[in-house]
C-alpha cells in the first residue's frame, strides 16, 4: 500500500512514513492511492466479528505489513480494552429506523478515542523500532486535544503540544486536557479562535527549522492518515448492526473538519453499501454553503453551543475534494489558490458527483437546544448538543425512510452541560465515575497570544 500526496507534488510513501510525516511536504494531505474493497460475501462474514475484530479486518490493508500481524492485533486490543462499554460502539434506537452510534464510550467520552487511542500506541511502536523521539504538534477545537493527550501521555519517544483557543472550549473540555501533568505533556491556550491555531500548526509543519536537532513534528490531527483509517471501522460495525450489506444504511454526521464524514466516504468506497452521507454543520456552515452553492469560502468564525464544530477551514475536505476529481492533483492545488484568494468551486462533474451521495444541513444554537429537548422528551434520550445536530440533519435530510439512518454520536453530553441546561435540564448531566473529580483536578496550561513565533519559540525552549 503506498500513499500519495492531495497535491500530487511529494513522494509516495509505505504507511510507517505516512503515520509519522502526518502533513505531506508539497502541503498535501496523504491518502491511499488505491482502496481496498470487500465483496457483500466478506462484509457479510464480518457480521459476527467483535469490534476489535473488525478493526483489525478493515485495518490490515492499509498497513500492509508494516506492522505485524500479531503486534498489530496486540495495540488494537490494548486501545479498545479502555472503552467502558463491552460493545465499544453501542447503537440506541430513537424511533422507526433512527438510530444513534454512540462513540462516546472512550476514556476522553469523545469519537477522538476510536483513532488517538491506537495512533498514540502506533506512534510508539514504531518510533521504539525507529529509536527515535518525535515532537507532536496539534490544534483543538475541544476534544482532539484531550484524545490526544489521553493517547501519548505514556509514551516514552513523544512530548506532545496542544494548542486550544482560549476560553473557547468547555470547561470539562479545558479540564481534560490540562489536569494531565505527566512532563511530556503540553498545553497552550490561544488568544485566538481554531483556525488560528490550525493555521499555526500548518506553518509549523511546512517549516520545522524552530526545533532542535534531531527532533520532528508528528501529527495528530485527522490530517494523519491513520486518524481516518481507523474510523473506518465504526461505519461498518454500524451498517452491520442493522442489516448490512443485504441492506443499505445513511448517516448523518457532524463535523466541522471533515475527517470523520470522510470516513464514511471511505467505508462506501470499500464496499459498505452507504446509500445517503448527511453533513450536519452549526452555524459555522462553510460546508453546508458549499454542497449548496459549489462555493467554498469563509465568514467570521462563531462561538456557539457545540464547540467543536467552530471551525471554518476544513482540512479533510481536500481529501474528499482530491477523491472526487478523480485524483486530479492539478485540480486541488487549483481550488486552493482560488480559496486563498477568496472562494472556489469544483467542476459541474465532481459536483454532482457529490450531490449523488452527500447532503447538508446547518443547525444554529436555538434549534440544537429545541432538539436536545424534542430528543428528551420523545425518548428521555440526553443528546449532546454536537449529536444533536446530526439528529436535526437526520430529520431534515433523510430521503428514504425505509433506510436505516444512523447519526454519529460525537461526545458524551456530560461534556456540554450548558446545553442541557438550556434544552432545560436542571442539574447539569454527570460526568462517568472515572471523571467524577475532574473539576476539582490541578490545572496546568499556558496562555499565549496569537502569533506563530511566540509558539514555535515555547516549543523550542519547553524542548531544551
Amino acid at each position: 500500500m503506498r500513499y500519495i500526496s492531495t497535491r500530487g507534488q511529494a513522494p509516495a510513501l509505505g504507511f510507517e512514513d505516512v503515520l509519522l510525516t502526518g502533513l505531506a511536504p508539497d502541503g498535501g494531505l496523504y491518502v491511499p492511492e488505491k482502496m481496498p474493497t470487500f465483496s457483500q460475501q466478506e462484509i457479510a462474514a464480518m457480521a459476527s466479528m467483535e469490534y476489535p475484530e473488525l478493526a483489525f479486518t478493515i485495518m490490515k490493508p492499509f498497513i500492509d505489513g508494516a506492522i505485524g500481524d500479531e503486534d498489530f492485533k496486540r495495540l488494537i486490543d490494548e486501545s479498545y480494552a479502555t472503552f467502558r462499554h463491552k460493545a465499544v460502539a453501542p447503537m440506541v434506537q430513537l424511533g422507526k429506523n433512527e438510530w444513534v452510534l454512540e462513540l462516546f464510550h472512550g476514556p476522553t467520552l469523545a469519537f477522538k478515542d476510536f483513532a488517538l487511542q491506537l495512533l498514540g500506541r502506533l506512534f510508539d511502536f514504531v518510533l521504539k523500532r525507529k529509536d527515535e523521539r518525535v515532537v507532536i504538534m496539534g490544534a483543538t477545537s475541544g476534544d482532539t486535544g484531550s484524545a490526544a493527550i489521553e493517547g501519548c501521555r505514556s509514551c516514552k519517544n513523544i512530548d506532545i503540544f496542544i494548542l486550544h483557543p482560549h476560553n473557547r472550549v468547555s470547561d470539562v473540555q479545558r479540564r481534560q486536557m490540562t489536569s494531565v501533568l505527566e512532563d511530556n505533556v503540553f498545553n497552550i491556550a490561544v488568544e485566538g479562535n481554531f483556525d488560528d491555531c490550525q493555521n499555526m500548526v500548518k506553518a509549523s509543519f511546512a517549516d520545522q527549522s524552530f526545533l532542535p536537532n534531531g527532533r520532528r513534528l508528528a501529527a495528530v490531527n485527522s490530517i494523519n492518515w491513520a486518524r481516518i483509517m481507523a474510523q473506518i471501522v465504526y461505519y461498518f460495525w454500524a451498517g452491520l448492526s442493522v442489516g448490512a450489506p443485504e441492506r443499505k444504511v445513511a448517516f448523518s454526521v457532524p463535523t466541522g473538519n471533515f475527517g470523520d464524514i470522510f470516513a464514511g466516504y471511505l467505508a462506501k468506497q470499500m464496499g459498505l453499501p452507504i446509500s445517503q452521507l448527511i453533513i450536519a454543520t452549526n452555524k459555522n456552515d462553510i460546508l453546508h454553503r458549499f454542497m449548496s452553492q459549489n462555493k467554498y469560502e469563509t465568514h467570521g468564525l462563531e462561538h456557539t453551543l457545540s464547540p467543536s464544530m467552530d471551525i471554518m477551514i476544513s482540512s479533510n475536505f481536500e481529501r474528499a475534494l482530491f477523491e472526487l476529481s478523480g485524483k486530479n492533483a492539478d485540480k486541488i492545488n487549483q481550488f486552493m489558490t482560488d480559496f486563498a484568494a477568496g472562494s472556489a468551486s469544483i467542476g459541474d462533474d465532481a459536483f454532482a458527483k457529490a450531490r449523488e451521495l452527500f447532503d447538508s444541513y446547518a443547525v444554529d444554537d436555538a434549534l440544537t437546544v429545541e432538539t436536545i429537548r424534542r430528543v428528551y422528551e420523545e425518548s428521555e434520550y440526553l443528546l449532546d448538543p454536537h449529536s444533536a445536530i446530526g439528529v436535526k440533519a437526520a430529520r431534515e435530510c433523510v430521503r428514504d425512510s425505509a433506510i436505516p439512518m444512523i447519526t454519529l454520536a460525537t461526545a458524551h453530553p456530560a461534556k456540554f452541560a450548558d446545553a442541557a441546561k438550556a434544552a432545560g435540564q436542571e442539574d447539569a448531566p454527570a460526568l462517568p465515575h472515572h471523571m467524577a473529580d475532574l473539576m476539582s483536578r490541578e490545572e496546568r496550561y499556558t496562555v499565549k497570544p496569537d502569533d506563530l513565533a511566540v509558539i514555535q519559540q515555547f516549543i523550542a525552549d519547553s524542548l531544551k
